[in-house]
């Protein structure tokens, strides 16, 4: 055990790297990926640190080349949930045993790591599995990844350092236990920090975890796993388990010893998940924690005052980075009229060379959307629009799946504040525009606060500051991140903690020490140097 108490420094956001032509980082980038598209791999499922191939395969392929297959994955069943639920029990023993500057060192190897050698293979799996450019890859595989090893590193540490006061005669201290039990973490396809992420901070606080990452992620979440491995994680603590949530989600979440559900996804998938939590209540050990970030559909509120040649590059970088397959993409705008027409010309001049196309070829600044179920719910929307009276699509539209899952940025401008694409996620390129009158700024408000039932991110851009404080005000409860001047996308973990409300999540902030806190259980110890051997109160004298 150790003997002292360490410090950890508040940790710096790690830099993009600039991938410039003719750069040493660019020409071992693009040797790695040629290395890892020359040879499809095999990924089984890793359980107690050994390899388990189940023969029940699916593969992972390139979304913006279709036809080439990157690897084939075995996906887990309810025989091996069962054997991956017992293994991080067991486990559990001797890891809730390790001192935390143990448990901590190994993540804060593995942001070294990622620093170092295993960067290009993370962008690489990144931009080949999930179609990012480099940029998306190398901010999300790479920076916001070792970010949240580090931060939260940090974070643990400075939970454990909030200790109660102790008076005369009595010590009074606080011991921050893991969860009694095992962790599910249910992770998405768009950002491989966030693969990493929600297992990760669960056992960085001293639980193990069963971790379910995306089909369409599985490729770049392998590497995630591996390098964690190298990193010194021990066998048992993350259990790798790839499969159908209808096979894998059953098992876990009927088992009396789950203490809590880590999640990104779709906000059906939270509410079914959340149901069958209500629904075992009385079968399990205790109350499972619950967090969860879920969908969007992020509002950028434009003022009068608003400078327009800024709008207009927080709507083109807000709505198609990564192909607007991000929770937090801006995907409706409300604009008064009177600005309109200068926005309009500068969104179509500065669209004109916005290019589209596989991400090997850097200077493409959108890939592919993810995979032919993503491709068609998109293109259903701008088939919707493009059939409405209502709707007029002045940019983009395009959609085409020959050789891969492309959609070009959209604008659709809308006359009715609750047309389809104002209310509902879309998950792709694509956003909506409604124009209000510079008189009507107020039921502008209110359509925007009303319109749509979440709350993740929003933006607002004005120049006029009484009207900067009055609409941050109005819509205190629209976004649980709020951008001033800035796009709705792009926060940095330390810097601007993520998570929203309402139908968004139950923003516990990840990238903050509060999600964290959400993995321990406390226990206060009180020792009294000094106890009482009288009961009686002299208030129950007579005289």
């Amino acid at each position: 055990m150790s003997n002292a108490i360490y410090q950890i420094m508040r940790p710096q956001n790690e830099p993009v790297l600039s991938f410039l032509p003719g750069s040493d980082e660019k020409k071992s980038l693009k040797r790695r990926i040629a290395e890892m598209k020359a040879s499809a791999i095999e990924i089984p499922l890793i359980i107690n640190g050994k390899e388990i191939r189940t023969g029940r395969t699916g593969t992972c392929i390139i979304p913006h080349n279709k036809s080439h297959v990157l690897a084939t994955c075995h996906m887990a069943g309810p025989r091996e949930t069962e054997i991956a639920i017992r293994a991080a029990l067991e486990a559990g023993k001797k890891w809730e045993a390790t001192p935390w500057d143990h448990r901590l060192a190994v993540f804060l190897r593995a942001a070294e790591l990622i620093s170092g050698p295993w960067r290009d293979t993370l962008n690489a799996a990144t931009m080949l599995g999930q179609s990012k450019t480099v940029y998306e890859a190398d901010a999300d595989a790479a920076c916001e990844l070792a970010d949240f090893f580090r931060f939260n590193s940090y974070f643990v540490r400075q939970i454990m350092e909030e200790q109660p006061q102790s008076v005369p005669g009595v010590l009074n201290r606080m011991e921050y236990r893991p969860l009694e039990g095992f962790v599910f973490a249910v992770t998405p396809f768009n950002f491989t920090a966030i693969g990493g992420n929600l297992p990760s901070s669960p056992a960085m606080a001293g639980n193990t975890v069963i971790w379910k990452p995306s089909s369409t992620a599985i490729y770049s979440n392998y590497y995630v796993m591996k390098l964690l491995t190298e990193a010194g994680l021990p066998d048992g603590v993350i259990n790798f388990v790839p499969g159908a949530g209808s096979e894998v989600g059953p098992v876990v979440m009927g088992h009396p010893m789950l203490a809590g559900i880590h999640f990104t996804g779709s906000t059906a998938t939270f509410n079914t998940m959340w149901r069958t939590v209500a629904q075992n209540l009385e079968n399990y050990r205790n109350y499972p924690r619950i967090v969860g970030e879920t969908g969007g559909k992020d509002f950028l509120f434009a003022h009068v005052s608003a400078d327009t040649d800024a709008l207009i590059h927080a709507i083109i970088s807000g709505s198609f980075s990564y192909q607007g397959q991000k929770c937090s993409a801006t995907s409706r705008v409300y604009i008064p009229e009177s600005i309109w027409p200068d926005v309009k010309k500068g969104l179509l001049r500065e669209m004109a060379d916005l290019k589209t196309g596989d991400v090997e070829d850097f200077t493409n600044y959108m890939g592919a959307v993810i995979d032919q179920a993503a491709f068609d719910s998109v293109r259903s929307y701008i088939d919707f629009a493009r059939a409405s009276p209502e709707a007029d699509i002045i940019a983009g539209g395009g959609c085409s799946d020959e050789t891969g899952f492309f959609i070009e940025p959209t604008v659709i401008v809308t006359t009715d504040p609750h047309f389809k694409t104002m209310q509902e996620e879309i998950f792709g390129p694509v956003v909506t525009v409604y124009i209000y009158k510079d008189d009507a700024c107020e039921k502008a408000l209110e359509l925007c606060e009303s319109t749509s039932g979440y709350a993740l991110t929003g933006a607002i851009f004005a120049r006029d500051r009484i009207a900067i404080a009055k609409i941050e005000k109005r819509l205190t409860y629209s976004a649980g991140n709020l951008y001033i001047n800035d796009k709705t996308t792009g926060a940095f973990v330390g810097l601007q903690p993520f998570g929203g409300s309402r139908a968004s999540g139950t923003n516990e902030k990840a990238g903050s020490k509060h999600n964290l806190s959400r993995w321990m259980s406390p226990r206060t110890i009180k020792e009294n140097f000094s106890p009482s051997k009288n009961y009686r109160l002299g208030l129950m004298q007579e005289s």
